[in-house]
């Protein structure tokens, strides 16, 4: 079989998993874990099978006319290159994970044959996108992964936060999904083709008629589709949906597309040095805002999602200063580890019976209860600090190595200013990056109080795949080396410099954080936890006695604990009973590293308000304004049309009574009216 053949297959039978998923889910539900699994382990394997025979080699390109158009024509067409071959692997070893983990995660679910369809279909759109060798082709599956996204977070649709994070995640990136197909319309009609191997050769050529105004508007929809400033604020409320979907779209997937996008056609992003200057500002605001936040927040996986925010920087970061392998490479590392991380976030809700750190910083022996998600998410999180010699060690070197080489003038394809922004922010993100993953784990599993819930060992199918996923998390910044054949050649490596930046920054937040957690921890074991406490008093000085305001604090956030365990609608599946969540001040280090800052980092900087007040209250205010023209004054014609022919009907359904005598009547008054009209009219005239 020929390796395009295969190619075909690697989309085509996850998708036929879904349909018949769809189909047979209800009717015959022994065949719904088989329909989602193995599919898309077919998929995988087929992935990795054409990766091994396109080998970093030339790129394989195939195309069929798919339909005439009388102008640019649209193309069934392949394009495997290393990049291709490469994140196709990776999204089916995530997607088979995921697959494998939800039937465990999600066994007393009773949504669990549509949800199963579902991922299997997303994986199916992403595959699309990157084997998809025509833009019409791969937008095609660049929208199903959306509306995918939409039904996935709104998994538990019984709750208002799964409704309303499915709709600003879809809202949101079709906000950047309108300018991006105007740009995909507007590139394909300066190089005449949807196909990118005449687009690209069409940029080498100089053909490109408008470069900035067409890479801003691709650039538009990369933002929102890869959760970018300013259209990353879907991403942290798409939590919302069941924690393997997380792992899947925020890992593998939909996120990815964006930066996977943009590294396919980077010569029209680097056609424009101005639109590469704007993609490394958005690059670095991202990078350093994303970081801040993500140590301001309580629930697990919002720190999580934050850290994707600021990884997915990174890797624009790297497209910004003109690298492309090194942004690649970083998607598939960080694509790897993220993952892990999400799903063993998921074995500790399933374990603590809440999302809240500061609940779990007051339980004791979590670590001992799951020591499976103990080892992999701390070998996760030491790749996602940068610690060799893990992972994201090297793929987040080779990053600042391509800032550092465009900041210092050794390397032309991009602004000199594009450089020194990727590489401050970049070497920040590293620091903060580190501190809040030590924030993550102190508080995960080094809590004081309460034993924690034994509920015995968790499913093999979920703690499997965590050991699985940990081996790439380990050994893949090994590849470095030999990978760089599969991209454009360029090295992958580590130098000494940004070594030395990059992972003393990291070590300088690790020690910070960890200083300050047990200057908290101290603080606390002053004022002993109650169960119930009241938020508005200290124990042993009375219930109305006012607090401190560091115990405030505290008391509100064992509040908020409260409130995450209670409205999770994964707590609520977990088959197994938990303990109240206990009360009491939490040893957060993230509120002395931010000071200040906490509030506002907390809250995402209020960019969801600032939104409200730029655009929701005004398109709100004018659709009443619209609604009060329409009722009251449109309206008042069409009511006014209507009401003069019904008057005009009643005044002569009154003269229709029926009496014959009325008639003959009125006939001969009229008669004798009209007599006298003539008469008189003849006199008129005779006299002038």
């Amino acid at each position: 079989m020929s390796t395009t053949t295969l190619a075909v297959l690697v989309p085509l039978l996850p998708f036929l998993g879904a349909v018949a998923g769809l189909l047979f889910g209800r009717t015959a539900p022994g065949f719904v874990r088989p329909l989602a699994i193995l599919p898309t382990l077919g998929a995988a394997v087929l992935a990795v099978i054409v990766a091994v025979r396109q080998g970093g080699g030339p790129a394989i390109s195939t195309a069929t006319e798919l339909t005439p158009t009388g102008s640019v024509p649209i193309d069934l067409s392949l394009y495997l290159d290393g990049f291709a071959v490469l994140v196709a692997v990776l999204v089916g070893l995530v997607a088979t994970c995921v697959q494998l983990y939800s039937t465990a995660y999600l066994r007393e679910d009773p949504r669990y044959p549509s949800y199963a369809a579902l991922v299997s279909l997303f994986t199916s759109a992403m595959l699309l996108v990157v084997y998809s060798g025509d833009l019409m082709v791969l937008l095609v599956g660049w929208e199903v992964m959306g509306i995918c996204s939409y039904f996935l977070v709104g998994h538990y649709w019984e709750t208002e936060a799964a409704r309303s994070a499915s709709l600003k995640a879809f809202l949101v990136t079709k906000l950047g999904d309108v300018p991006f197909l105007i740009g995909l319309f507007a590139l394909a009609t300066d190089a005449d083709s949807f196909q990118i191997t005449k687009i690209l050769g069409t940029v080498a050529a100089g053909g490109l008629d408008h470069p900035t105004l067409i890479a801003l508007l691709l650039l538009a929809g990369v933002a929102g589709k890869s959760a970018q400033f300013p259209l990353h604020t879907w991403l942290p409320d798409a939590m919302a949906g069941p924690t393997p979907v997380s792992a899947l779209i925020h890992a593998a997937t939909m996120v990815a597309a964006g930066v996977y996008f943009v590294a396919r056609l980077l010569p029209v992003f680097a056609a424009s040095r101005a639109a590469l200057v704007v993609m490394a500002v958005m690059a670095a605001v991202t990078m350093v805002g994303s970081a801040l936040a993500a140590l301001a927040q309580d629930d697990i996986k919002r720190v999580l999602a934050y850290s994707t925010i600021g990884q997915l920087g990174y890797m624009t970061g790297a497209l910004a200063v003109g690298d492309r392998g090194a942004a690649v490479f970083h998607l598939l590392s960080h694509g790897v580890f993220k993952a892990l991380l999400f799903l063993g976030a998921g074995v500790i809700i399933h374990a603590a019976g809440t999302n809240s750190l500061a609940a779990m910083s007051r339980m004791d022996g979590l670590t001992k209860r799951i020591p499976d998600a103990f080892w992999t998410m701390t070998i996760a999180l030491l790749a996602l600090a940068a610690i060799p010699p893990f992972a994201g060690f090297f793929s987040k070197e080779a990053v600042l190595v391509a800032a550092e080489q465009t900041a210092t003038g050794h390397s032309d394809l991009a602004p000199s200013s594009a450089g020194w922004l990727v590489l401050v922010a970049g070497v920040l993100t590293a620091l903060l990056t580190a501190a809040y993953a030590t924030r993550l784990w102190l508080m995960a599993f080094r809590g004081r109080g309460a034993a924690a819930p034994d509920h015995g060992k968790e499913p093999v199918a979920m703690t499997g795949v965590l050991w699985l996923l940990a081996i790439p998390s380990v050994g893949f910044g090994l590849a470095a080396g030999p990978i760089a054949d599969w991209f454009d050649g360029e090295q992958l490596t580590p130098t000494l410099v940004t070594s030395v930046l990059g992972t003393g920054a990291a070590v300088i937040g690790v020690m910070l954080t960890y200083a300050l957690w047990q200057r908290a921890v101290a603080r606390t074991a002053t004022t002993p936890a109650t169960a119930g406490a009241v938020p508005g008093a200290v124990p042993g000085t009375g219930a109305g006695a006012p607090q401190p305001a560091a115990v405030a604090a505290a008391a509100s956030a064992a509040t908020a604990a409260a409130e995450s365990a209670a409205e999770t609608p994964e707590v609520a599946e977990v088959t197994h009973d938990h303990p109240a969540v206990p009360a009491g001040p939490a040893p957060d280090p993230g509120r002395a590293l931010l000071g200040p800052l906490h509030r506002h980092a907390a809250d995402g900087f209020h960019l969801d308000a600032v939104y409200d007040r730029l655009f929701v209250r005004p398109v709100r205010a004018a659709a009443s304004l619209v609604r009060f023209l329409d009722r009251e004054v449109v309206d008042t014609y069409v009511r006014g049309a209507g009401a003069g022919p019904r008057l005009l009907g009643s005044l002569v359904r009154r003269a229709q009574t029926g009496n014959v005598q009325s008639y003959l009547s009125a006939l001969l008054a009229g008669a004798v009216v009209l007599a006298i009209a003539t008469a008189v009219l003849a006199n008129v005239n005779a006299g002038s």
